[in-house]
């Protein structure tokens, strides 16, 4: 090669050397370093990651950072190096991993005295265990005697038995193993995609999480993200609405597993609801359309409030207790808020500065709750915060929406309902709802 020619090919290296180096640079973002205030240690996350949303007011990045309950390589910028480690992949929230992301004594695996058990309440729960739905399809094909849980989906025991209704512990749900009936073993194939544990469908409106973001993350029911991070996507299905942890949940969140089809016993499959349009487009114009299927009969006040308002964390995160159905642990009635023909609802003044119920008010944001306030009070002598006595009368403060309404009392009204008639089959009778 002849010198010209070569000094040539040298610039040629040089400049496709400096262009590359250009380019590398211009893919490498400033690094904005994060130190949260919880451990002292640097992160790199937010490179990448700017623009995410704050995960709640009690999970503030300036205080936790990232790593804390994600896991993964505070300092690395490459993505596969940053994210290796991730605990639960995306969800550090799945019980798998969620004592490691989410536990502690001041967090969520703390005592029962001091309300910070949630862990414990959740993996213990019939929503975590399944264990309600898979002792009575046993019991149906004779596989046991009884009602009486035995199984759930993992194997746990009880920290504590509180009630006469627990059982102590549960065996892993194994139905082959067992020699259970065809129907059974069918039953553990086709109809277990709803307990917090299991994968959600990928599919419009079954879009959810798993373990404690199963209902405290709330996604669209086309499963897309609409949050400020620009390291998802816009158009993959299959993430939250944001990245967002919320006590304000939704109907639609609930209804990711409650209400969206029926289980056949005979031909033991889970058959979904043919009447919601195909796109999973949101139908906030037809909440009644949405919220209860055509077999569903319901009151007006089971339509226009949302779950939460009714149910308390209890009902839903259970009270860590195993047990063998779902009516062992709800106890909300109607005569809770509505009383009776003789008796107001029961209530409670807030009188302690570290109430939960204020904790709960605060984190929820869409209802204000102080000391000195008279709320209303369940038959667990639970207090329910967003139900205040005000000049008389009782109102309630929507969880999700913030409207104010007045609670109906049956005192002084035409209601014969008798004190002890509280299944929603009697509500039925005179107050029932049509779905068009």
């Amino acid at each position: 090669m002849k010198p010209d020619r070569r000094l040539a090919f040298a610039a040629i290296l040089l400049l496709a050397a400096v262009a590359l180096a250009f380019a590398r640079e211009l893919r490498t973002p400033t690094p904005k370093v994060l130190t949260p205030t919880l451990t002292g240690k640097p992160e790199l996350c937010l490179t990448c990651h700017q623009g995410i949303e704050e995960i709640s007011p009690s999970h503030l990045l300036a205080t936790f950072g990232c790593v804390s309950c994600h896991g993964g390589n505070a300092l690395a910028l490459d993505a596969n190096l940053a994210h290796a480690g991730l605990r639960g992949g995306k969800n550090p929230s799945d019980f798998s991993v969620a004592q490691a992301s989410c536990g502690g004594a001041e967090c969520h695996s703390g005592s029962a005295a001091d309300q910070r058990d949630h862990i414990q309440r959740a993996m213990t729960s019939v929503q975590a265990t399944y264990a309600g739905a898979i002792a009575q399809v046993r019991r149906a094909f004779g596989a046991q005697p009884d009602g009486v849980a035995r199984f759930g989906i993992f194997a746990i025991t009880g920290e504590r038995a509180t009630s006469d209704k627990a059982v102590l512990s549960l065996a892993r749900f194994d139905p082959v193993a067992l020699g259970d009936p065809k129907p059974v073993q069918d039953f553990a194939t086709n109809c277990l995609i709803c307990h917090l544990s299991a994968q959600p469908l990928p599919q419009p409106y079954y879009y959810r999480s798993t373990g404690c973001t199963a209902c405290h993350s709330v996604y669209g029911s086309d499963g897309l993200y609409r949050g400020g991070d620009p390291t998802i996507s816009r158009t993959e299905p299959g993430h939250p609405l944001a990245h967002r942890l919320t006590t304000a949940i939704p109907y639609t969140t609930c209804n990711a597993c409650h209400n969206r089809g029926n289980y056949s016993l005979r031909q033991m499959a889970f058959l979904p609801r043919s009447d919601l349009p195909t796109s999973g487009a949101p139908l906030p114009e037809d909440r009644l359309h949405d919220y209860y299927q055509p077999i569903g009969q319901f009151t007006k006040c089971e339509w226009e409030l949302d779950c939460v308002d009714c149910h308390t964390s209890t009902e839903a995160m259970g009270d860590g207790n195993l047990y063998s159905s779902k009516f062992d642990i709800q106890y909300i009635q109607c005569k809770t808020c509505h009383g009776t023909l003789t008796e107001l609802p029961k209530t409670a003044a807030i009188t302690d500065p570290n109430d939960i119920e204020l904790r709960r008010a605060r984190l929820n944001g869409h209802y204000m709750l102080q000391v000195g306030d008279t709320v209303v009070l369940t038959e667990r002598g639970e207090k329910l915060g967003a139900i205040r006595l005000v000049d008389g009368k009782f109102v309630q403060t929507l969880k999700i929406s913030g409207q104010v309404r007045q609670v109906p009392l049956v005192m002084g009204s035409a209601c014969q309902q008798k004190p002890d008639q509280q299944a929603s089959r009697y509500c039925h009778e005179c107050h029932a709802v049509e779905r068009p």
